[in-house]
């Protein structure tokens, strides 16, 4: 049974950091790229980071580039996106996503919230 299970969203202030994590089961994580995508209420979801498997190349939204980091760990199925100075406008749901040639696999969502 596959599983991804995001976790470390919550209410943070302007400027404020918050890390991300996805806990993965069921398929081969290290053989899949993983991304993190984000829908804001009324919005389309867009890919906010993504992290190859092999070798861990990785690309950003631009929206996002200097300010958040992406990264994964195979030896636990973990992916992670740590996100700092936060802004009112990264307020969203963010999703964790496996990809690979026959498959694509989506997690549950957690939500940021970034208000004064």
């Amino acid at each position: 049974q596959v599983q991804l299970v995001e976790s470390g969203g919550g209410l943070v202030q302007p400027g404020g950091s918050l890390r991300l994590s996805c806990a993965a089961s069921g398929f081969t994580f290290s053989r899949s790229v993983m991304s993190w995508y984000r829908q804001a209420p009324g919005k389309e979801r867009e890919l906010v980071a993504a992290i190859r498997s092999a070798g861990g190349s990785t690309n950003y939204a631009d929206s996002v580039k200097g300010r958040f980091t992406i990264s994964r760990d195979n030896a636990k199925n973990a992916l992670y996106l740590q996100m700092n100075s936060l802004k009112p406008e990264d307020t969203a749901v963010y999703y964790c996503n496996a990809w690979g040639p026959s498959f694509t696999y989506w997690g549950q969502g957690t939500q940021v919230t970034v208000s004064s």
